[in-house]
């Protein structure tokens, strides 16, 4: 009976103990510096407009309490357009640039700032869209009563940051659209596939998301920025890599076809996960601008 008794007990001890390891594993974050985003993202397209440009940096109190650090880059043409970037997965404000620059151009004033667990923040865990996307209303909240110029408010995101964006559309924000790139629909989807890189079974997925409900107090089944679209009247762009297989361009045609608003879709040719703006830049730009237009943010294009 003993004997019989200890196996049953391994039995049920070691699923869950493989369940918290994968769970702690996940949610781990391992965050870059701002200088080595700074490095990376020199070493791929001109930042030297950045250090020119008029910045202040401030710090947002989220719904728990939660500091998260932001900087406002000054648009020296100022039009009463504002759009907060939201960046993705182990970067930080910096890795928004590549999209800052556009925004400028198109007249906004532009918000980066450091997701939770990320960048200058207190380290924490990543919950995949749980608690950033109450942080990103929080930063909806404090831009709208910090700029009292501020006339439209939009947001752009990419991977993480995108699925937050999208996450962020149950609360129906006061936000005029979104613009979202290579976000995820649901995580359990996207980590699967992460295991089957590893070449390890795709229903270990089912044990982590057991072990962050008990180690985190959310599951996988939280993770779904696709249930948040209901209801959605927010315009979004959805943007994607055709050659993404981090996060498959099928997970933004789900998000659309969840979206009861209006939306658009534009997929990048040849671009792997979040170097959509990198691969086609002017396509990427013409895109974003055309969707702006369309919603009547900006201007009609002179003709």
């Amino acid at each position: 009976m003993t004997a019989v008794f200890i196996i049953l007990l391994i039995l049920i001890l070691l699923p869950a103990a493989i369940g918290l390891i994968l769970a702690a594993y996940s949610m781990r974050i391992r965050p870059q510096t701002l200088e080595q985003a700074r490095r990376w993202q020199a070493e791929h397209y001109d930042i030297s407009w950045y250090d020119r440009l008029e910045k202040t940096d401030y710090t947002v109190r989220s719904f728990d309490g939660y500091i998260l650090h932001a900087q406002l880059l000054h648009n020296p043409r100022p039009s009463g357009r504002y759009i907060i970037l939201s960046h993705g997965y182990t970067d930080n404000r910096v890795g928004s640039l590549k999209y800052a620059k556009m925004y400028l151009d198109l007249g906004f004033q532009v918000i980066v700032y450091d997701l939770r667990g990320h960048g200058e923040n207190e380290r924490t865990f990543c919950t995949y869209s749980v608690r950033e996307r109450k942080d990103l209303c929080a930063l909806i909240t404090d831009s709208r009563a910090r700029f009292p110029e501020l006339k439209i408010l939009g947001l752009h995101g990419e991977s993480l940051g995108s699925a937050s964006t999208l996450a962020a559309l149950r609360y129906a924000p006061p936000v005029d659209f979104a613009v979202t790139d290579c976000g995820f629909a649901e995580i359990a989807s996207v980590l699967r596939n992460g295991l089957r890189r590893m070449h390890l079974p795709g229903c270990l997925v089912s044990l982590a998301s057991l072990g962050a409900r008990l180690l985190y107090g959310v599951s996988y089944q939280d993770m779904r920025p696709v249930d948040c679209l209901k209801g959605n009247r927010v315009p979004v762009l959805f943007i994607h890599g055709e050659e993404d297989d981090f996060i498959p361009p099928a997970h933004s045609l789900a998000l659309r076809q969840a979206d009861p608003g209006y939306s658009e879709l534009c997929l990048i040719p040849g671009a792997s996960h979040a170097a959509s703006i990198l691969t086609g830049p002017e396509e990427y730009r013409r895109a974003v601008s055309a969707f702006l237009r369309n919603i009547a943010v900006l201007p009609p294009a002179a003709s």
